[in-house]
């Protein structure tokens, strides 16, 4: 075999081999990822940059419990990932947890919560 056919075939292998994901991850999965015996490329967000990637992930998460359909652990499951990224948000802004708790009970005496399923069709003038 010549060496630029080796060459190739070392990229292509390499290439096969890379999987991106660009995405905010939990701190314990670079350990995880090395475990497997495998190397994650990874690099520390600077605040700004976590702030986005922190609602990025909220979104995903979101995009989760709403595939969750098929059994009450797997939306629990994806249900603790919101939870986690949003006590997350908190804690980055220094946000006081008892103080957004009471926002919402003030919006759910002022509005209503959602436990009557009550569906907006359209509003006539």
């Amino acid at each position: 075999m010549s060496l630029r056919k080796q060459e190739v075939q070392t990229k292509l292998k390499e290439i096969n081999m890379k999987i991106t994901y660009n995405k905010l991850i939990r701190d314990k999965i670079p350990q995880i990822i090395k475990n497997n015996k495998q190397t994650p490329i990874i690099r520390k967000l600077d605040e700004e940059e976590f702030a986005q990637e922190l609602l990025k992930k909220l979104e995903e998460e979101v995009k989760e419990v709403i595939g969750a359909k098929n059994s009450k652990e797997e939306l629990m499951k994806e249900l603790s990932d919101v939870y986690e990224v949003i006590d997350t948000i908190v804690d980055l802004y220094k946000l006081d947890k008892n103080s957004i708790l009471k926002l919402q009970e003030n919006k759910q005496q002022e509005r209503g919560g959602f436990k009557k399923r009550i569906f907006l069709i359209s509003v006539e003038e």
